[in-house]
């Protein structure tokens, strides 16, 4: 199972520059919205992969752990992610609150 990140990474071309850089749908906040919605929609589909090969792993209908150990990691990786820019932004709000006042 190829990892999705990996495979648009590679098609962007090195030599081009900023130009070759993926963008995100969108302007302002509904690119960000979007963006986050789409990270909590792939880290869902990861927990529920990760699940579902650790209940087979737990009742021996695995056929190779190495697939159960990726997914659990592939998983815990992206919760990580999620949760720090969900903790950039809610710092960033707070922070311009605080200009506001």
């Amino acid at each position: 199972m190829p990892i999705p990140a990996i495979g648009a990474i590679s098609a962007i071309d090195p030599t081009a520059g900023a130009a070759a850089t993926p963008s995100v749908g969108g302007t302002g906040g509904a690119a960000f919205g979007n963006a986050l919605s789409g990270a909590v929609d792939n880290l869902q589909q990861l927990q529920g992969d990760s699940d579902r090969l650790a209940i087979q792993a737990v009742t021996g209908n695995l056929d190779d752990i190495h697939d159960a150990t990726l997914a659990s990691t592939r998983a815990q990786v992206t919760l990580e992610l999620v949760a720090g820019v969900r903790n950039k932004a809610v710092d960033a709000f707070n922070e311009i609150m605080r200009m506001q006042a």
